[in-house]
Order: C-alpha cells, then sequence, then structure tokens
C-alpha cells in the first residue's frame, strides 16, 4: 500500500495560481490511486477543497481586470 503524506490542511497557500494548479492535481491523483488511508483522504479532500477556492479567486480576479481593461465588456478570446 502506497502512503502518501497527510496534506496539511493549515499549510500557507501557494504563491501562485500555477503552483496551486499543481498541487490539487497532485493531490486528485494520489486520492484517485485508491490507496490512501482515510485520514489522509479527508485531509487531501480539505486541502483540495482550500486550493480549488483559492484558483478560483485567482481566475475571478484576472476576470474582473480583463473586464477593466475592455472597458466593463468581457470579450470572448476568439475576437481579440
Amino acid at each position: 500500500m502506497a502512503k502518501a503524506p497527510p496534506a496539511p490542511t493549515d499549510a500557507p497557500l501557494p504563491a501562485s495560481y500555477e503552483e496551486a494548479l499543481a498541487e490539487l492535481e497532485r493531490l486528485v491523483a494520489s486520492m484517485e490511486g485508491g490507496q490512501l488511508p482515510l485520514d489522509a483522504l479527508l485531509g487531501s479532500y480539505r486541502r483540495g477543497a482550500e486550493l480549488l477556492n483559492f484558483c478560483r479567486s485567482r481566475l475571478e480576479a484576472v476576470e474582473t481586470q480583463v473586464r477593466l481593461l475592455e472597458d466593463g465588456q468581457l470579450k470572448p478570446w476568439g475576437d481579440a
């Protein structure tokens, strides 16, 4: 049985969206492996929820900045 280190739920959030996404992808892969004990699985789920919220907030911040740059209109990427 492979044992992954438990995901600390009090760990600081990553410095960037990309770091958070990479950590989230690692957590999902370890959880999908089905080899984590229940406590580690729960800790990973909690950490994943924190990372997901962080990523969502970063994306929303970028969307707000794009709206400001586009005079309040969020334009599709393909129409640039």
